[in-house]
């Protein structure tokens, strides 16, 4: 059995972690590949962390596309091969006419919890403008929404499957950036990032809308490291890069920022 008190221990999301441990348990007493649910950036990151640590099982992480956030994760013993071919998705194509009545993100999934589907079973959602958007959701929900998703705000709408390979998927854009800093606070070199005031910054990272390699990180002096994601509500992405000490012993940063 795995030490579950004691991954748990090192966990923020305890109760998603516990649930995912479920799974790597029948997982390891069944042979079998096991799968869970839709995980969020949060918690995949968790997942990740605490998996790498175990011998056991393995686990292969997919939701449809490369950069996708939220994603399922299969997890087997280490004799079962396992890669993202066997991870069961569906793609959804929801289809209106957007000109005049513009809905976002939250209004997708809105509409979509409010035919009875719980978060846990959608992925991302792709937002395609005026003409619709693009879901992927498991299997199992994707001919429920295909006849009860037909109105999203006050449009209507036409649900159909599609290939995960007509995704319309659009690359982030990337913006290269240096900064010269007295010290590492995650305040001072996030507000540079993403281009807002330093009080503006630390009262965000007191609200819990910043993150950190997807963990809440409440303390504007918490000190970041290369390789670091921030991760800003709203605002995007910012990668820290190399890190090096100048002759007056401040800190030269390279940042890309994901928007």
């Amino acid at each position: 059995m795995l030490p579950r008190e004691e991954l748990l221990k090192r966990v923020e999301n305890k109760e998603d972690i516990a649930r995912v441990i479920d799974k790597a348990e029948k997982a390891v007493k069944t042979w079998e590949l096991v799968v869970t649910d839709f995980l969020s950036p949060p918690v995949l990151a968790e997942v990740n962390e605490i998996f790498a640590s175990l011998t056991e099982v393995k686990i292969v992480c997919w939701g449809g596309y490369p950069q996708a956030e939220r994603q399922r994760v299969g997890i087997h013993r280490e004799e079962v091969y396992a890669g993202v071919a066997e991870i069961p998705l569906m793609a959804l194509d929801v289809a209106g006419n957007f000109l005049f009545d513009t809905a976002t993100h939250r209004d997708f999934l809105g509409a979509i919890l409010g035919t009875g589907i719980v978060r846990d079973k959608i992925g991302d959602i792709i937002v395609l403008g005026e003409r619709g958007a693009q879901v992927i959701v498991t299997p199992e929900i994707g001919e429920f929404l295909e006849t009860s998703l037909t109105q999203v705000r006050s449009v209507p709408v036409k649900t159909g499957k599609i290939d995960l390979s007509d995704l319309k998927i659009r690359p982030p854009k990337k913006k290269e950036m240096t900064t010269v800093e007295a010290s590492l606070r995650l305040d001072a070199i996030a507000s540079f990032g993403f281009g807002i005031s330093r009080s503006k910054m630390a009262d965000a990272i007191n609200n819990g809308d910043v993150r950190v390699n997807w963990k809440e990180i409440t303390q504007p002096s918490y000190n970041v490291k290369d390789g670091d994601l921030v991760s800003f509500r709203g605002k995007g992405r910012l990668e820290i890069g190399a890190i090096a000490l100048t002759k007056k012993e401040r800190y030269r940063i390279n940042l890309t920022r994901f928007v």
